[in-house]
């Protein structure tokens, strides 16, 4: 099952919507709880090198906790991808959270905030995606979840 967010999705091609394509994308686990920490500083890094504002940095970093905390807790563990993109002049990262878990099985209610399947208070998903501006979810179940979220800095 695939959902996009109500925000539009964007399909990136050409070399013109990517710094060397795709050269400097970095990949990241998401295996321990040190990790989670790294995914931080690391998301961080990108957008400040993107050129992100204080609030657009905050917004990409609360999002990307989120998502790998997500994919540690109920996927098992998985990887972070950001890659650094380009759009008619305007920076943009965009995060590939992958995971290997049991899927989810019902994304209507998992973006429905307040539902939770653990110990948490159920904004994870749904706040992840109002922080961004292009969420997509593919998750089957059995075959685990990738989640990809894009936001562009405001100018």
């Amino acid at each position: 099952m695939t959902r996009t967010g109500e925000l539009a999705t964007t399909t990136l091609r050409g070399a013109d919507q990517r710094h060397g394509a795709g050269s400097d994308a970095t990949v990241h686990p998401v295996r321990t709880e040190e990790d989670l920490l790294s995914v931080r500083h690391a998301v961080r890094a990108a957008t400040l090198s993107a050129g992100f504002s204080i609030i657009d940095q905050t917004r990409v970093v609360t999002a990307a906790s989120e998502l790998a905390r997500n994919a540690y807790i109920h996927g098992g563990g998985g990887m972070l991808t950001i890659d650094h993109l380009t759009r008619h002049g305007t920076a943009g990262l965009r995060l590939t959270i992958r995971d290997d878990g049991p899927g989810i099985g019902d994304l209507d209610q998992a973006f429905t905030d307040g539902f939770t399947t653990g110990a948490g208070l159920g904004h994870g998903l749904g706040g992840a995606r109002r922080l961004m501006d292009e969420f997509e979810v593919h998750s089957e179940p059995g075959a685990g979840t990738t989640v990809t979220a894009v936001r562009w800095a405001s100018r």
